[in-house]
């Protein structure tokens, strides 16, 4: 193995707490746009990204979907791989920009893609009532645990490490 490519942690790193967020926030969209692809396009086959033409072209925004959903995951990792290896990961303040992202892509496709863009619905041929405050407050949720992690987080980062 060649000595330059592999480098040990840096010591004495500060922990980045709003990169930590923002990259754990990349992962936790990405994780959401694939539960949704995964199980409401794929397994239950509700609806397509893009319902709005045929089914093949239904078929490609799901595609391009995923493959955006996989571009995301591979460089939030990536970039989560960095934090840990110099040690500047920030782990509180990761948890929150997680479920912050998650929220906030839910939330983002109830309210945009869903009701403003209508791209495509959760369900068709049912009240999608049930459906839709499901579906945003389920989003409203993980936002809200994502918001109360990064404000302890905060708090935590204000007070210090225990001694």
């Amino acid at each position: 193995m060649n000595a330059s490519v592999h480098r040990p942690p840096v010591r004495g790193t500060q922990p980045e707490p709003r990169r930590s967020m923002v990259v754990c926030g990349v992962i936790g969209a990405a994780v959401m746009a694939a539960v949704d692809e995964i199980v409401f396009h794929q397994i239950l086959g509700w609806h397509h990204f893009y319902d709005r033409s045929t089914t093949g072209v239904g078929l490609l925004s799901d595609g391009l979907l995923h493959t955006a959903e996989l571009l995301a995951l591979v460089a939030g990792f990536f970039l989560y791989a960095d934090l840990r290896r110099r040690g500047a990961l920030a782990p509180a303040h990761a948890w929150a920009g997680f479920f912050l992202g998650l929220g906030a892509f839910q939330l983002f496709d109830g309210i945009v893609d869903h009701k403003l863009l209508r791209l495509h619905q959760i369900r068709y041929g049912v009240d999608l009532t049930p459906y839709d405050w499901a579906w945003n407050l389920g989003g409203l949720v993980l936002l809200l645990t994502g918001v109360v992690l990064g404000v302890r987080a905060a708090r935590l980062g204000r007070a210090g490490p225990a001694s």
